[in-house]
Order: structure tokens, then sequence, then C-alpha cells
């Protein structure tokens, strides 16, 4: 911790100064909704995005399994406390934004249309195996009636408001990993070939993505590393990973001169190298089926890459020394996010498939 300041009047006139300078006016209503009515908001029009109440794009896809959802249903058929959810309300269309909530909603939709089968309940032990239509008449109907709070802000909030105020509920928070945040708070056009590039069937077939893998944003945590490495990787800090890719993201995502084509060019380059030169993609040793490690991913995409900035046609001798001891240690998860290492595998790679080792 470092030492406490000695604060004077001066400094406490400035905090404040810069308080009220800062100070956004935020204009919100507290409401309450039965169950049945907020679902049914957020499921009539879902189908075509007309939905009332609905998720904007810089939120992820449902990722709680089964027991984490049924243990939510759990606290809510238990009457304890459940959080607020955060809604906004858009001006031109006015329809609700999620901005705190999405799993939630999602769970309760999925509980009520039975796709959610209850498990690892410890309280209500016996409801384990249970769907919604299973539970007494009465129960479903007492279900549906209770409510939950929502704040709602008014159309006065507009769109830095609602992604800062989604950025300070989800900073930190075990809740999202550090792509899903970046989704939230730094968009942006280099993040949008991010997302399409990641879609891009190819690569996912490659690195054989699960569902919950691509869920969870991985597959656009890849893409991201892919040209931070690429273009920056000398400059590598271990102890700084995530500050390391946001602030490449940052750089160009505000950067107009960056070359966004060249760079999805020479994504799709390396894709098309990878797939014709290693047999297994980047899914190599005995676990190959599985999705491949960032390690892996790393070391192979980043090096042909290189590899190919100098010669672009070409055709390597042999890639059997990604089966090597050699490449093995370097690849493995001892020490993985040293600096030195990490320059060292991405250099390996480069330097077998140019002859120069």
């Amino acid at each position: 911790m470092p030492p406490k300041l000695e604060i004077t009047d001066e400094m406490r006139e400035a905090a404040e100064a810069e308080i009220r300078e800062k100070q956004k006016p935020v204009d919100y209503d507290t409401k309450e909704y039965p169950i049945e009515i907020l679902i049914q908001k957020y499921q009539d029009g879902l189908d075509d995005d007309t939905n009332e109440l609905f998720i904007p794009d810089y939120q992820r896809e449902i990722a709680w399994d089964e027991e984490r959802q049924s243990k939510f249903i759990e606290s809510v058929l238990l009457g304890l406390p459940i959080p607020y959810i955060f809604v906004a309300d858009v001006r031109e269309e006015a329809r609700l934004e999620i901005i705190d909530g999405t799993q939630r909603i999602r769970t309760l939709a999925e509980f009520l249309n039975d796709k959610l089968i209850l498990s690892g309940l410890k309280k209500l032990e016996k409801l384990n195996g249970f769907i919604f239509t299973d539970l007494p008449l009465a129960r479903q109907r007492r279900f549906k009636r209770t409510t939950i709070r929502m704040i709602q802000l008014t159309e006065n909030a507009d769109e830095e408001i609602r992604r800062d105020i989604f950025e300070r509920i989800n900073t930190g928070s075990v809740e999202l990993n550090e792509m899903e945040k970046r989704r939230g708070i730094m968009r942006g056009p280099f993040l949008e070939i991010i997302d399409e590039l990641s879609k891009n069937k190819k690569f996912l077939d490659l690195c054989s993505f699960t569902k919950v893998a691509i869920d969870r944003r991985e597959p656009q945590e890849f893409v991201l590393r892919f040209f931070a490495f690429l273009n920056n990787y000398n400059n590598f800090n271990a102890n700084k990973v995530n500050e390391f890719l946001d602030e490449y993201l940052k750089t160009a995502n505000e950067n107009n001169t960056c070359e966004h084509e060249k760079m999805q060019t020479e994504f799709l380059l390396m894709l098309d190298f990878v797939e014709q030169y290693f047999p297994k993609g980047f899914r190599q040793g005995k676990d190959y089926a599985k999705t491949t490690t960032r390690i892996k991913f790393e070391s192979l995409s980043v090096g042909v890459a290189l590899a190919l900035r100098e010669k672009r046609d070409l055709k390597p001798q042999t890639t059997n020394w990604v089966n090597s001891d050699e490449f093995k240690k370097l690849a493995d998860g001892n020490g993985s996010s040293s600096r030195l290492r990490v320059i060292k595998r991405i250099e390996y790679v480069r330097s077998q498939l140019l002859g120069k080792l």
C-alpha cells in the first residue's frame, strides 16, 4: 500500500470540483415485474429481434452450466433476495436493453420452457431431476407470480452511460472472462474484424473448439492473441498479459491507418498453411482431438505467419519437428508465460519452417 498522502484543503476542493465536473446525472426508475411478464417481454419477438426486453450484441451467449442455472432457480423458489436486473430504455425503439442480468433472464426462460432439468440442488434436494411442469400446478403459478426487481435507466441514458455501467458492474467479476469484458467495454472496428474471423469455419475446425469454448468467446481471444503476439511479441510482459492484449486492442481500434484488410488476409493465409502442412491442425500431441491450448495456437499460428512474411511461397521440407521433445518442452505449461519462453517458441516455429535450425 502506498504511503498516506497529507490531504490539504486545496486538494479537497480540487477533488470536489472534479467530482462535479465528471458527474453525470443518471435518471432511473425502480420497477418490479412478475417473472411471467418479464420472460414474456424477453421471448415475444425474440426470433426477429423485436422483443421488448433484449440482450445487446456486446454481451455473451449463455455460459452458466445446468448446476449454476439450477442454483439460481433454487434461490427463487426459496424466496432468497435476487440481485436487481439493470436495463436501459433505448430512446429510438422504446425497447429495454439488458445491461446486467442476461444469465438470470435466460435461465428463467429456459426453466419456464422445460429446457432446464434441475440438478445439484443442496437445499431442495427432492427437486433434482424436475423440469418446470413437474412442479405442482399451484407452485408453477406462484413461481410465475414471483417478482423480480429491475433498475430501469430512462431514455436519457445514452450508449456511453450504458456501457460505462456495464463496465463498472462487470470489471473484476468472476461472471465474465477477459474477452467477454472486452466486448462490452472496448468495441471498435478492429474488434468487429476479430468477431468476423473468429467465426471462420476452417479456424474453428483447426482448433476444434467446443460449444462451451465458443460461448465463452475463446475463438475471439485466440484471434486477438494471434495479432497481438504477431505484431508485438517482443514487447510482451509476462506479468501483465491482459494489459498487453487490452492495449493492443485499444490501439488497433483507434488506429485509422491500420491495414485491416491486409491483416485479415494474413490470418487467412496462415490458416491455409496450417491446414496444408499440419495434419492435426493446431491440435498436437496425444490429446489432439481436444481444443488446442493457447500456447500451441500462439506458437504455431504466429510462427507460421512470421515465416510467411519472409517467404510468401514457403513450402517446408518437414513439419515433424512439431512432435519433437524440444518443441513439446517449449510449448508445455511450465513457465509458459515467461517473456523469453514466448519469444523462443514463436521464433523456434518460424526458424524450423524457414530451414534455419
